[in-house]
């Protein structure tokens, strides 16, 4: 029974200490000045003991942080500010990622293509048979050499404009 009464009677206590424990920053802020007694012992604090010389410091403590004009600092942006500009700078990397990767792509297709249009141009100055498929009648035709010319000079104009 006594030790029912004991933990009754702390709880209050313990309770106004927590209280005080939370409220004591709020009230943390105002001015440090350097203190200097008559010793020549130095301090730092918010007010000086009586005999002491007060010399300002201009270091200033308030809610909003160290700055005293008011205007926020990039460390005391919120946390959601923060996130914002995480997920922007995030968006834009991707996005940068992604254009260099189609650029990519596109230089090997057309290295790609270059190269066929340069082995289609051999091919054709060389001799070889070359058949296509006649569109109307489905069947293989072979390129005769009355259209080779013609041909070559059509291939050279792909090669040059897919090998820049």
């Amino acid at each position: 029974m006594y030790a029912a009464r004991q933990k009754a009677g702390k709880a209050p206590v313990k309770a106004a200490i927590a209280i005080l424990a939370l409220l004591a920053p709020l009230a943390a802020h105002g001015q440090l000045v350097k203190c200097i007694g008559q010793d020549g012992r130095v301090e730092y604090a918010t007010e000086c003991t009586p005999g002491a010389k007060e010399v300002q410091t201009g270091i200033r403590t308030t809610r909003e942080g160290p700055s005293s004009s008011g205007a926020a600092s990039p460390q005391q942006k919120s946390i959601a500010d923060r996130e914002a500009e995480f997920r922007k700078r995030q968006m834009e990397g991707a996005e940068a990622q992604k254009k260099e990767q189609a650029k990519a792509a596109e230089l090997a297709q057309n290295r790609e293509n270059c190269e066929r249009a340069q082995i289609y141009l051999r091919s054709l100055q060389e001799g070889q048979r070359i058949s296509q498929i006649d569109p109307r009648t489905g069947e293989r035709v072979f390129l005769e050499d009355a259209a080779r010319p013609a041909e070559i000079a059509r291939a050279q104009q792909a090669a040059d404009s897919w090998c820049k």
